[in-house]
């Protein structure tokens, strides 16, 4: 008997819908790349993308717990000298409230092609609508 190794063209990809209202971020990251990476399915398979679609909806009202607002940072480099820049998870949290949500879950993927390619399947708003229903996607609760 041989171990079912999933095909790219086989996989079946569903659409997800989460509600991030009042959602501790690292919870509800930890489940949205479990359903990115296609971990939920009797057919996942490390080496190949299984994943489903996700639209997460109300990211700006995400919950981060004790004082990550004001202690938490977010580092990025241009590459030259003395180009650091960081900002609070407060004040990245005000000005895109998608890209908090982005950096929690890619820390949670693969650090390579594949992890870039399940990325790209996240959909993030920071409001309550979203421009994917003509998908149907399921609601899921944490």
């Amino acid at each position: 008997m041989k171990t079912y190794q999933a095909k790219k063209g086989e996989v079946t990809r569903d659409w997800c819908l989460f509600d991030a209202e009042d959602k501790v971020l690292g919870r509800l990251a930890a489940e949205i790349a479990h359903r990115l990476r296609g971990k939920h399915k009797p057919v996942f398979t490390p080496h190949t993308d299984t994943g489903d679609f996700v639209v997460v909806v109300n990211a700006a009202k995400v919950r981060l717990t004790g004082k990550k607002l004001t202690d938490k940072m977010y580092y990025r480099y241009s590459g030259y000298p003395g180009g650091l820049k960081e900002i609070t998870a407060g004040k990245l949290l005000q000005k895109k409230p998608e890209e908090v949500l982005r950096y929690a879950v890619k820390g949670m993927l693969p650090k390579n092609s594949l992890g870039r390619a399940m990325l790209k399947k996240l959909k993030i708003y920071a409001e309550g609508e979203h421009k994917h229903e003509a998908q149907c996607p399921k609601t899921l609760e944490l």
